[in-house]
Order: structure tokens, then sequence, then C-alpha cells
């Protein structure tokens, strides 16, 4: 049998995600849709991503950023009680305008959530809560400019790195 490296590669890839997602150690959990204020203070659903769509690609960032800061052995248990994120739309711009995320500074990204970080024998390493925030996010320079959440990945990067971080 002749596997090309590429056919390999993507091989051990999904048996490492299939191993990974049966016994995740950082589980995120999200609030109901109508306790959030991404969702209520957008009832129209304005906007490309849908909230199970950015609530999937911010929980798997999450996971995966948290994944690689904790010690072996130990968990991560995340709720998201709230969100904003980064920008709003400005529906008096006009019906062509009704998609288009506003970045200013007066729309900054903010989530408040709960963890508890379990040991490696399952007690209770430390728990708290968060209110993370970035007044400043528009100071800052993203890795790509084509991650539509790019703001709010970097708040979550910087808690992480601050909570977590070897010290």
């Amino acid at each position: 049998m002749n596997l090309r490296p590429n056919t390999l590669f993507f091989a051990l890839a999904a048996v490492c995600c299939s191993a990974a997602a049966n016994n995740p150690r950082v589980q995120v959990t999200w609030a109901p849709d109508q306790q959030l204020s991404e969702v209520k203070d957008n009832p129209m659903q304005r906007g490309w991503l849908k909230p199970k769509d950015w609530e999937k690609s911010l929980g798997d960032h999450l996971a995966q950023r948290a994944d690689r800061l904790l010690p072996p052995g130990e968990q991560l248990q995340v709720t998201i009680d709230n969100i904003k994120l980064a920008g709003s739309f400005e529906p008096w711009q006009g019906p062509a305008a009704q998609d288009i995320r506003f970045l200013k500074d007066i729309y900054p990204p903010s989530m408040d959530l709960h963890y508890r970080l379990l040991g490696a024998d399952g007690s209770t390493v430390r728990e708290g809560t968060a209110k993370l925030r970035d007044l400043a996010y528009l100071q800052h320079t993203l890795p790509t400019s084509t991650d539509q959440l790019g703001y709010d990945k970097r708040m979550i990067d910087d808690w992480l790195r601050r909570e977590f971080a070897a010290k």
C-alpha cells in the first residue's frame, strides 16, 4: 500500500481529534441563547455568523488554547454566562449595511464566565468567575485580519495566559 504523506497525516489527525473529543480536558458550556447579550441585542439575527456558529468557534478556540496551558492530568470546566462580541450593528446606516458589524471604541468585546480547574484526582484546585473586557481592542493588531472573531479570541487568549500560564 502506497500512502502519500498527506493521507497519513490526515489519518493520524483524525484519530487524535476523535480521541480528544471522547475525553476532553477542557469543557465549555454556554448559557441559553436568550440570556446572552449578543443574542438579546440582535433580535433580527443580523450578521453572517449565527449564535451557534460563533459559540462553536469561540468554545473550540478556548478549549484548544486552554488545553495547551494546563498541566497533565488537570481539567478545566468553563461556563460562559454572557457575551458581547466586538463591534455592533448600526441599522440606521441603511439596508446595504445591515449585516456589517461596525468596530468602534464604544463596542468593546466582553465575556462573563465561571470556571473550575480540577486536579488529576478530580478535586477542585481553583474555582472562580471572570469578567473579561478589552476596552482598547482596536489598539491591538491581530495575527490575521480575516477572522471575524479575532478580537474576541484575543481577549480569551489574554485571560487564559493571565490565569493559567505557568508562573
